[in-house]
C-alpha cells in the first residue's frame, strides 16, 4: 500500500468526518499519505470510481431505508477496485443499519476490492437534530481510533504472514446482515400499521430564506434550482443536507406523514445512546 484513500457520499457531513478520522488514523500509522475522495455532489459522480492494488481505500455512505442510498448503485456499480484492499463504513442516525453495511462491501468486493474490515458509526439523523444528537462524538472519535488501530494491526499480521508465505488474507470480511438479496427497505408505518410514503415529499422554504443559494449548492442531487431555490428541478432524498446547512433555519417540512416517521423516531429511539459495530 502506498495511499489510504477517503472515499464518501455524505449529505450532512457526519459520514465524511467519520471516514475521513479513520484515514487519518491509518495514514498516521502506517506513515502513509492520504487523500479524499468525495462523490457527493454530482460532479463526483461523472466518472467511475478508480483504485489500483495499491490503495487502502475506507469508503463511507449513510444509512437509508436500512440500505445503501439507492440513488448511488448505479454509480457504486461502476467501481474499478483492481484488488484495492477495501473497508466499508456507513452511518446510521441512531435506529440500525440493517443491510446497509452487508450491501456496502458486496458493492466494494463486486468492483474487484478486498474487504477485510467493515464498521457501522452512528451520526445525527438526517431527519432530526434529536435523534444522535451531536454525534460523531469525542467518545464515537475514540472508538474510530480503536477501530483503526485494530485493522491496522490486522494489516500488520497479514503483512508478517505474507512474508511467511502463508495466503492473503480471506475476504470478504464477514458482516452482520441479510445475504444478496437482502432484506426490502425500512418502510415507515402508522399506529394502525399502514406504510408511510414520503418519497415525493419536498422541504419548503420560509420567509427567513436570504436567497444565499447555500441548499442548492449542497444538494447532492442538483435538484433545487439556484434561479428559484423554492423550486425543485429533481428528486429530494431527504438527506437534511439543504436543511442542515441552511445559516437561516429557512427550510423546513409540513408533511404529516414525515412529520410523524419524523416524530415516532424520536419516541423511540431519542433516548438511546446506539453504540458502533466493528467487523474484522
Amino acid at each position: 500500500m502506498n495511499n489510504v484513500k477517503a472515499v464518501y457520499f455524505s449529505g450532512t457531513g457526519t459520514t465524511r468526518m467519520t471516514v475521513c478520522h479513520i484515514v487519518r488514523e491509518l495514514a498516521r500509522r502506517f506513515s502513509l499519505p492520504f487523500s479524499e475522495v468525495d462523490f457527493t455532489l454530482p460532479a463526483g459522480r461523472l466518472s467511475p470510481l478508480v483504485f489500483n492494488q495499491e490503495d487502502l481505500v475506507v469508503m463511507g455512505t449513510p444509512v437509508y431505508a436500512g440500505r445503501v442510498p439507492n440513488v448511488l448503485l448505479k454509480f457504486l456499480q461502476t467501481m474499478q477496485g483492481a484488488g484495492a484492499v477495501g473497508i466499508p463504513v456507513v452511518l446510521y442516525g441512531n435506529r440500525n443499519y440493517d443491510d446497509a453495511l452487508i450491501e456496502l462491501r458486496d458493492l466494494m468486493e463486486n468492483a474487484g476490492m478486498k474487504t477485510i474490515a467493515a464498521a457501522a458509526f452512528i451520526g445525527e439523523h438526517s431527519f432530526s437534530k434529536v435523534l444522535a444528537a451531536g454525534r460523531p462524538d469525542q467518545v464515537d472519535e475514540a472508538k474510530m481510533d480503536e477501530f483503526a488501530a485494530q485493522v491496522a494491526e490486522k494489516i500488520f499480521r497479514n503483512h508478517l504472514a505474507d512474508e511467511a508465505g502463508v495466503p492473503d488474507f480471506p475476504h470478504p470480511v464477514f458482516v452482520e446482515g441479510t445475504p444478496f438479496p437482502y432484506r426490502g427497505y425500512y418502510t415507515p408505518r402508522d399506529r394502525h400499521g399502514n406504510g408511510i410514503d414520503i418519497r415525493k415529499v419536498k422541504s419548503l422554504v420560509n420567509d427567513k430564506c436570504t436567497d444565499c443559494k447555500i441548499c442548492a449548492d449542497v444538494c447532492p442531487m442538483g435538484s433545487i434550482s439556484r434561479d428559484d431555490v423554492r423550486e425543485y428541478t429533481g428528486i429530494c432524498i431527504k438527506c437534511g443536507a439543504c436543511i442542515k446547512k441552511c445559516p437561516e433555519n429557512a427550510r423546513y417540512y409540513v408533511d404529516e406523514g414525515y412529520l410523524y416517521h419524523q416524530h415516532e423516531l424520536e419516541a423511540m429511539y431519542g433516548e438511546r445512546r446506539a453504540e458502533p459495530f466493528f467487523f474484522l
